[in-house]
């Protein structure tokens, strides 16, 4: 009788990850120089030990007040910023500390659409060369392929073909922003984050961007950091939902349990600010007193206890760390 041999899998051995991003700890802080020798008196703490993963597919939206990080979190993600410390895994790999040709290799999956649709466009280049140009500095395609994939792109956006030859400037705001999605969309990235990609838009264009953003997710298989402040157009966007504060994450979770039953009293906050659409239900709206401290000299303990209606001694003495308190859902915060 012949006897089979049987390979475990070695407990070392390394599992495929489902997420397609994750972060850890990771911090960016900005100097800030004084003196006459200008030197480093201090540092604007802009994102600070914040942690979290996307899965492959899905979309996480980061939301919370002007001033918290978001952006900056975004833009350190692409290594468009340096991480002070921490780390940033994509796809597996650390690319915290890559620079050069490795870096420029791993851009080809991960773009940006930036906020501003005004800004973020070469007003001096056609619009068919502001989109073929990350396809021509990765590739060595002829301009015919090359004009071809541009007018493919044109189409999946909404555009004309006669787009191609116009300027930024004869656009409206939410046709520049169909312009700045298909350069994002020029190199089949597998990441795309797009910063607050609506809140220069006119209330009626807004929708038609958020729609075509969700076609190319699921015709493209993309994976969304969606970056906004507005709550409503985040949870239309979103799987899962991330809340910063300043420059700290005070809450992770899906988009329904964090709408229907908010744990941290910074979302609680955020949330009661919703308008309801229907004007026979009343809201108690929540009032936060105080301002938004300063990122250069945070509150000690949790960096929100100034304002909290429901602060604890310990809270302006231990800074709070991010658990999960029920299945897929986790807060920063004292009371849980």
């Amino acid at each position: 009788m012949k006897t089979v041999s049987v390979h475990k899998q070695d407990d070392h051995s390394p599992m495929k990850s489902e997420n397609l991003l994750e972060i850890k700890n990771l911090k960016t802080y900005y100097p800030v120089k004084g003196g006459f020798l200008k030197r480093t008196i201090g540092n604007v703490k802009a994102v600070d030990n914040i942690s979290f993963e996307i899965k492959k597919g899905e979309t996480l939206g980061l939301v919370g007040e002007s001033g918290c990080g978001k952006s900056t979190a975004g833009r350190t993600i692409l290594r468009l910023l340096k991480p002070t410390e921490g780390q940033i895994l994509f796809n597996g790999k650390d690319i915290t500390k890559v620079s050069g040709k490795s870096l420029r290799e791993i851009r080809k999956d991960m773009q940006m659409v930036f906020q501003d649709p005004y800004a973020s466009l070469n007003p001096m280049q056609m619009v068919g060369d502001i989109i073929a140009e990350p396809i021509y500095n990765f590739s060595k395609k002829s301009k015919d392929v090359l004009k071809q994939e541009v007018m493919d792109l044109l189409n999946k956006v909404g555009l004309s073909p006669d787009a191609y030859y116009k300027y930024a400037h004869e656009f409206s705001g939410g046709q520049r922003q169909r312009i700045g999605i298909a350069r994002a969309l020029a190199l089949k990235p597998k990441l795309i984050i797009a910063d607050e990609p609506v809140s220069a838009l006119d209330v009626s264009v807004q929708s038609q961007v958020l729609n075509l953003l969700k076609d190319l997710q699921e015709e493209f298989n993309l994976t969304f950091l969606f970056i906004a402040h507005d709550l409503s157009v985040v949870k239309h966007m979103s799987d899962r939902i991330g809340v910063m504060y300043l420059g700290n994450m005070v809450e992770v979770a899906d988009k329904e349990d964090l709408y229907a039953v908010p744990l941290h009293p910074y979302t609680q906050a955020l949330i009661s600010a919703i308008p309801s659409p229907d004007p026979r239900v009343k809201k108690e709206r929540i009032i936060l007193k105080g301002d938004v401290p300063s990122p250069i000299n945070p509150p000690t303990g949790c960096r929100f206890h100034p304002r909290c209606p429901m602060a604890m001694e310990q809270c302006s003495k231990i800074l709070p760390v991010l658990k999960e308190v029920k299945p897929s859902h986790r807060v920063a915060c004292h009371l849980y």
